[in-house]
C-alpha cells in the first residue's frame, strides 16, 4: 500500500469510528439521561422507554453498532487490499 492509500485507509477508519461513537454517545447520553423524561411517555410492555433504554437499549444498540464497524470494516479492508493487488 502506498502512502497515500494508506492515509486515506486510516483517515476512513478513523471517520468511522468517529461516527460511531457519536451514535453510541447520543443514545447512551441522549437516551439515558437528557431525553428520559419524554421517552417515559412511551411504554415497552410495562417499563417506560427511557428506563428500558438506559437498562437494555443501550447495550443493544452498542451490539449493533459493532456489527456495523465489523462489516464497514470488511468493506474497507477489502477496497484497500483489491487496490494493492492491482498495481
Amino acid at each position: 500500500m502506498n502512502n497515500e492509500d494508506r492515509h486515506a485507509y486510516w483517515r476512513a477508519n478513523k471517520a468511522l469510528i468517529r461516527n460511531l461513537l457519536i451514535v453510541w454517545g447520543i443514545v447512551s447520553i441522549g437516551c439515558s439521561i437528557l431525553f428520559v423524561q419524554p421517552l417515559n411517555l412511551i411504554r415497552i410492555g410495562s417499563l417506560p422507554f427511557g428506563f428500558w433504554m438506559a437498562q437494555q437499549g443501550s447495550i443493544y444498540i452498542f451490539v449493533v453498532l459493532i456489527f456495523i464497524y465489523a462489516i464497514q470494516m470488511d468493506k474497507l479492508d477489502r477496497k484497500y487490499n483489491d487496490s494493492n493487488r492491482r498495481d
